[in-house]
């Protein structure tokens, strides 16, 4: 998959359109890559598209703990969007990263969150 369908997926899943959707996705990622350990986050950046990438691989390779909520609500604030909104672009990115990822890896990242991201 590569950039341009994944952004498409994330838009259509969001129902926001494609700009937002991009941004939505740069902030996922850049939450998720505060949320899980830096060697799990080069990882799973090995296996994304190139402009997906990069706000994966956190400054720190320790990962902070956090919920669903503050991961909602710190993608809500770089985007400037509602936590509605926000929770919506969270639940379409990680839906396309479980098929934009190989299972196994994606399965690695699941691991490293609280079972309450498994229903966002």
């Amino acid at each position: 998959m590569d950039s341009d369908e994944f952004i498409r997926l994330v838009s259509r899943r969001a129902h926001v359109p494609e700009e937002q959707a991009g941004e939505l996705t740069r902030a996922t990622m850049l939450t998720l890559g505060e949320r899980i350990t830096g060697g799990e986050a080069r990882h799973l950046a090995g296996v994304l598209p190139a402009e997906i990438a990069p706000p994966l691989i956190p400054p720190e390779d320790v990962a902070e703990k956090f919920g669903v909520d503050e991961f909602v609500r710190r993608v809500s604030e770089r985007v400037d969007v509602s936590e509605t909104v926000a929770r919506r672009g969270v639940a379409a990115v990680f839906m396309t990263l479980g098929e934009a990822v190989p299972g196994a890896e994606f399965q690695d990242v699941m691991a490293q969150l609280p079972n309450e991201f498994q229903n966002i």
